[in-house]
Order: structure tokens, then sequence, then C-alpha cells
């Protein structure tokens, strides 16, 4: 019986104590709601939050470009194929592929020139066959200028006799017959004097171009500039207009590209700036000169070129370039790319009111060297921009600047 008792006893104990323990948890969950309702839990929260630390940058006046970056060629601006003048052998090239020439001074081949050389020789005879042959015909007219100056004479002579009734009418027509003959022969002798001046001129002309071919054989450069190529050898036949040697004026060469056509209007020769840079060398700014006139219909591209004189080391003819050309440039605000945040699918940045962040929305245009030009209501130069720790920031956070870059 007593252990019986016992063990009612230990039961009602523990249902005592569990319900004492149930008791003080509600009693611990209500003190816990109502300090969140009197504000104890929501300055926690505040405090558990600490300031966001950020980089800032003033925001300033900027200068952005509208650049189309293409590859180009670099060409030389003059170039001369020096081709044989006179058909024949090569008998001999003066130059080498890298040789500098003076246009009209330096001798670059010369074609074989001997049958040339016989034919000036028979020109020159020609020519003095044709002197001897005038001087002939003009020694002839001259007697036979003096055989009609004496029938002449006689002539009128034999006409006064006639007419003082001295001598017959049969007399005087055998003078005059004599006098129109000589006549007629003065004539003859003059045209085939005037026949043999212009054989002698023909001659002339003949040893001219005869000399002229003879000189032909010899070419000299056409071009100052350098030899880039030989396309023949000594003892190789050359043709009439077949080319031997290239030059190419080094001096002064062109770098060219080509843009798409929605760049045409903008692109105003003598205006627009190129930017040539060639295995990291820069040449500069340098200005169109030449627009095609019209646009490839099948490539849709149209070509831009510039002139760089006196180009440095490495700017040479069929080297490629990397070409940037200046379409537009303005000036306007500007912050890093990075600074440029996406909130609410809308293009937003933030800037620093004393220790609070503050959004501003914005819009973007042109970008130019990591900068990208904004434009929004609110903004103003120097003010502070956030361009590090902006990710973890929105509007109203609390911030803390370590550090402002100027």
């Amino acid at each position: 019986m007593a252990k019986n008792r016992l063990r009612r006893v230990i039961r009602r104990g523990g249902v005592v104590a569990l319900a004492a323990a149930l008791c003080a948890g509600a009693i611990i969950l209500y003190g816990a709601r109502n300090g969140g309702a009197n504000g104890i839990g929501a300055q926690s929260a505040v405090e558990a939050k600490p300031a966001v630390p950020v980089v800032t940058e003033p925001l300033a006046l900027r200068d952005f470009e509208s650049v189309v970056v293409v590859q180009g060629t670099i060409e030389a601006k003059h170039t001369a194929i020096v081709s044989a003048k006179i058909p024949g052998t090569i008998e001999a090239i003066y130059v080498d592929e890298g040789d500098a020439v003076v246009e009209g001074e330096t001798r670059l081949f010369q074609t074989d020139a001997l049958k040339l050389r016989k034919a000036v020789d028979i020109a020159r005879q020609n020519l003095e066959i044709a002197r001897y042959g005038r001087q002939e015909k003009e020694a002839y007219r001259e007697r036979l200028q003096a055989d009609f100056e004496k029938a002449k004479i006689d002539y009128d002579r034999h006409q006064l006799l006639y007419e003082s009734n001295s001598i017959a009418i049969d007399v005087l027509e055998q003078n005059q017959s004599r006098y129109r003959q000589a006549l007629a022969m003065c004539k003859h002798a003059q045209s085939l004097v005037d026949l043999a001046a212009e054989q002698e001129r023909q001659a002339e002309a003949s040893l001219a171009i005869a000399q002229k071919d003879l000189g032909d054989a010899l070419v000299t450069a056409t071009l100052t500039g350098k030899v880039t190529h030989r396309f023949l050898e000594p003892g190789e036949m050359a043709g009439a207009g077949t080319p031997v040697v290239r030059i190419e004026d080094t001096s002064l060469v062109e770098a060219s590209a080509f843009l798409s056509s929605q760049y045409y209007a903008d692109v105003r020769p003598g205006e627009t700036i190129m930017r040539v840079t060639v295995h990291n060398t820069g040449v500069g700014e340098v200005p169109v000169i030449f627009k095609s006139p019209t646009i490839n219909p099948k490539l849709r591209t149209f070509e831009v070129k510039c002139q760089i004189k006196d180009p440095p080391e490495g700017v040479v003819s069929g080297a490629m370039a990397h070409i940037a050309v200046l379409i537009a440039q303005h000036r306007g605000f500007g912050v890093p790319k990075g600074a440029i945040q996406t909130r609410d699918d809308r293009s937003v940045v933030f800037h620093v009111e004393g220790d609070t962040a503050r959004m501003l929305s914005v819009t973007t245009g042109f970008e130019s060297g990591g900068m990208v030009e904004v434009q929004g209501e609110g903004l103003r130069e120097g003010l502070s921009v956030v361009t590090m720790g902006q990710f973890q920031v929105e509007e109203g956070s609390r911030v803390v600047v370590r550090r402002e870059n100027r």
C-alpha cells in the first residue's frame, strides 16, 4: 500500500513539473513578443545592419567620342611599274630591290641596243643622202634658171625686132617657144628642189625616231622612291609593255579602310579624323582625304583614306593598320561603366548625401575609355557618385565613404 501511494505522488509531481515548464515557456515567448512590439527587436535589427563602405568619385564633364574601329591597309600613294619600251633581251639591270632611285636620273635597265644603233647609223646616212640630193636639185634649178634668163632676153629682143619689121614672125615664134620651155623647166626644177627638201625632212624625222628608240632602250626611273620588286633578270626577253621593276614612293603613304554604309553621311573629307596605329606604332590623328563617291552595293561598305607623310619606321606599304575613325565628339557627364546599376529595369547611379545613399535614374550615351556618358535630372558637376560598393546599396542605405577619388 505504501509503495502504491509513493508511486502516485511521484506521478503527480512529474505532471506538475511539466506544467510549470510549459508556463515558463509561454511567459518567455509572450515577453519576447511584447518586447518586439515595444521596439526593442527593431532596434536590434537596425544595429545588425552596419553602414556599407563605399568609394565615391565627383561627377565631372568629359569628352566623349563616337568611334568606329576597323582594320585597314597601308598603301603607297605613288607607285610606278616600269616596263620595257622597246622589245628585246634585257641586257642589264642596274638596280636591286631596296635601292633608292631618283626620277629621270637613276638608270634602271637596258635592252639589247645593237640593232637600234645600226638603225640610227642607217637613218643618219639616209639623211646625208637626202641632203646631197637636195643640193643636186638646187644646182640643176640654178642652171635652168640661167637658161631661162637668157631665153627671156632673146625673146624680148626678138619682140622688138619683130615690131620694127626686122625679123619674120616665124623667128619670133621660135624664140617665144624657147622662152616658154625654159620657164617650164625652171618650174620643174623648183618642184624637184621642194621634193628633195621634203625628203631631207623625212630623213631627219626618221633619224630622230631611231635615236629615240635607241634612247628608250635605256630606261631611267619614272618616280623618286625605292625599288620594291624586280620582275625580270638580265638575259630574259622583254616585250614592249612588259613590267621589269616596280618603284614606290615610301615618303608618302595612305591608310585605307572600309566602313559600313550607315556611317557614310557622318564622314566628311578634310574634317573627319582617322587615328592610325601600325604594329603598336602610333601615327597620330590624320584627316580623311578621300571618301568613295558611291557605296558598294554588294558589301554595303565604302572606302576612306588618309595620307601619312614621312611615316615612322614600320609604317610601310602592305602593313595592316588599326584605324579608329572619329564619327562624333562632344562633352557630357561621365561615370565609370561599373557605377551604373539596374534597378526595376532602369539604369541608375547612387550618390552620397551625408551618410545616406540616394538613387538617381539616368540614361546612357556614348562610351569612351571605360567611361559612360549619363544624363538625367539631378546630375550636377561635383556630385559624389558611388563607384565601388554600389552593388550592396539601395535607396536610403547607410554608407561610410572610405575613399573619394579625385
